[in-house]
């Protein structure tokens, strides 16, 4: 039973229709290329704030409020 788990924060704001193209892709490409049942395959997406995401010992709220992004560093 294959289990892929893709995180990110929720600043990036993804519909659900980006979810739900994420889910189809994620299990095309896992029917694909182990050969297994769709239905026995698990996505699950997770958005997390951005006090409960760090980077380089900071959190990523207070690295945005400094002005960094992944775009700046």
């Amino acid at each position: 039973m294959p289990y892929v788990k893709i995180e990110f924060t929720r600043e990036n704001g993804v519909t659900r229709e980006q979810k739900r193209e994420l889910i189809k892709g994620v299990t095309g490409v896992i029917t694909g290329v182990l050969n297994r049942d769709p239905h026995l395959t698990h996505v699950v997406i997770q958005e997390i704030g951005l006090d409960d995401w760090g980077y380089a010992g900071e959190q990523t709220s207070v690295l945005r409020e400094k002005g960094i992004t992944a775009d700046k560093k």
